[in-house]
């Protein structure tokens, strides 16, 4: 850590410690995810975007949602996005349909075969979810969440000043 501190000698040694760490359980998170739906042949951003029609159709919203919506959501680019729904489509799992009240837009659905691939996979990646965080305990997990949270928060004001800043 000495060496960093000539490159910024008021950097606190525990902040490269914590982002470091924090990387490295959010690299092996990701990857976890992405093996427990290996065999759906799917990225785990592909079945996100699933997972999030799924969702959105469980808990009562629309079972459509715009790409825009899916993009927001899953904090990826709008091209990106596209993207992803393409290769879906091709795959016959989401299906596109013109917006009833604006005739501009599209929104984006499962299909039963992408119904169907979600509720296979969900038990396995709910499972991983969970053998994940199992080291913390319910109170450890509500701190690590209200930690995780406030610094997020942090980090985009930091990231929007960032922009301003640069303007």
């Amino acid at each position: 850590m000495a060496f960093i501190q000539n490159f910024h000698p008021d950097i606190d040694p525990q902040t490269i410690r914590l982002m470091d760490e924090l990387g490295f359980v959010s690299r092996s998170i990701y990857h976890m995810r992405e093996q427990s739906i290996d065999e759906a042949g799917l990225s785990f951003a592909q079945y996100g975007v699933l997972m999030h029609l799924f969702f959105a159709e469980q808990m009562g919203e629309p079972g459509e949602l715009n790409p825009s919506e899916i993009s927001e959501r899953q904090g990826v680019s709008r091209n990106t996005m596209s993207a992803f729904i393409r290769n879906l489509e091709d795959e016959e799992l989401v299906e596109r349909r013109l917006d009833p009240d604006d005739r501009r837009r599209f929104n984006i659905s499962l299909t039963d075969n992408g119904r169907s691939l979600v509720a296979t996979y969900m038990h396995d990646h709910l499972d991983t979810v969970g053998q994940c965080f199992s080291a913390l305990s319910p109170e450890e997990q509500e701190t690590l969440f209200n930690l995780l949270q406030k610094l997020g928060a942090h980090v985009t004001a930091v990231r929007q000043q960032s922009v301003i800043g640069n303007q």
